[in-house]
């Protein structure tokens, strides 16, 4: 008993030693809206806050198109078809969206996309979605070889008791640096000035409020920390807020310093395609536009028996929480695509796949589900017409 009460001393005494992360202050409520990082205006929006900003990156990215069409002597009216393209939240379930990104390259139908969207493990496949079927290998490589080691290390109970996070992801960290390296960023801001975006959505935690990053703006600011905040952004997008370390985002006003704390787009929604309250009509001229948006999720009740633990029912609330979250963003999508006239196209696991994970990031589940993606979108039936609670019995369509 002398040893045990000992061991709860020396414990006691090294939670106590512990100190809490430190951090720049929060941006004052009433300033958001004047904070910029690096300086760079359109570099970031509030997805709830003022959308004239965001109708202008628009109006200012058509006209980048057309200068480019006309550059190449094509026509610039009518303007081609344009493709919206929203990938989702889904940790190691991304391994379907990027399944389907090559198994739909191999179909010969894969659009080049006007836009981009992505959060959370969408915000790690956007970039190679956006830059087109010569980056379907990096996908590849990133969904089929990820193991826990590559994600997280584990932290000793003070750290969990009195830091920022369950575990470290530093390894996450090394991989999102490994591979959004320079090149990367600039081959983004060439498309950009193609007229084409890359939007990766974050949660201001403080302000509790969604950010749009628009990352081709990032690209060609030319600020010589721009590479840092890109792979910022994409660890913050990533960051489960309680699991992995949230991101800290310095940011300025009138000389003063700040810091925002970003964590997980998925904190506020699972997708978006842009924000509801914004009329793609009102942006540019009248064009044909089509949506295409990959659920990294099922859509049906995930059926399991819950054991009567606190940490159980706990965990089973949150799951639950998030997949409602889930399926009523593709009700949102669905009825603002709808009412702003944008063919919608829907992608989501389906029942029949059935295989179960032995644990998070399992190697082999995320390769059963890559092969699964890229079957269905190499057939061509992949893609659905509403989500599956307004159309239950409706069939795929072909892409």
């Amino acid at each position: 008993m002398r040893w045990l009460s000992f061991a709860c001393v020396l414990l006691v005494a090294s939670l106590a030693g512990c100190a809490v992360p430190e951090r720049g202050p929060a941006v004052p409520v009433d300033r958001a809206q004047q904070a910029e990082p690096l300086g760079v205006a359109n570099v970031r929006f509030f997805a709830d806050g003022d959308l004239e900003p965001m109708i202008r990156e628009g109006k200012q990215a058509q006209a980048r198109e057309e200068a480019a069409l006309r550059a190449l002597g094509r026509p610039t009216t009518p303007l081609p078809p344009a493709h919206f393209l929203a990938i989702s939240g889904g940790g190691a379930n991304g391994a379907f969206g990027a399944g389907l990104l090559n198994g739909w390259t191999a179909s010969g139908q894969r659009p080049t996309f006007s836009v981009v969207t992505g959060i959370s493990t969408g915000a790690l496949i956007a970039p190679f979605a956006f830059l087109g079927p010569s980056y379907d290998p990096t996908l590849r490589e990133l969904y089929t070889s990820l193991t826990p080691e590559r994600i997280f290390r584990r932290r000793s109970l003070a750290a969990i008791f009195f830091g920022d996070a369950l575990v470290d992801a530093t390894p996450l960290a090394e991989m999102i640096d490994k591979y959004a390296d320079q090149a990367l960023l600039d081959a983004i801001g060439r498309e950009y000035e193609q007229g084409r975006l890359l939007l990766i959505g974050t949660t201001d935690l403080d302000a509790q409020r969604p950010v749009i990053w628009n990352i081709g703006a990032l690209a060609v600011s030319r600020h010589p920390r721009a590479l840092d905040l890109f792979r910022k952004i994409l660890r913050a997008s990533t960051a489960i807020p309680g699991a992995f370390q949230p991101v800290l985002i310095d940011v300025e006003i009138d000389g003063v310093k700040f810091q925002e704390m970003h964590v997980d787009g998925g904190a506020m929604v699972q997708l978006f395609l842009y924000p509801p309250s914004l009329e793609v009509g009102r942006i540019g001229e009248e064009r044909t536009r089509s949506a295409y948006i990959i659920r990294n999720a099922r859509v049906d009740p995930d059926h399991a028996e819950t054991e009567p633990r606190t940490i159980s029912i706990a965990a089973r609330a949150i799951a639950t929480m998030l997949a409602a979250s889930g399926n009523n963003d593709l009700l949102r999508t669905y009825f603002v695509t709808r009412r702003d006239g944008v063919d919608y196209n829907l992608a989501f696991i389906g029942a029949d796949f059935v295989i179960s994970r032995l644990s998070e990031f399992d190697q082999a589940y995320m390769q059963a589900l890559y092969d699964y993606g890229y079957q269905r979108a190499a057939a061509g039936v992949v893609w659905h017409k509403a989500p599956p609670a307004l159309a239950p019995q409706r069939r795929r369509t072909q892409l």
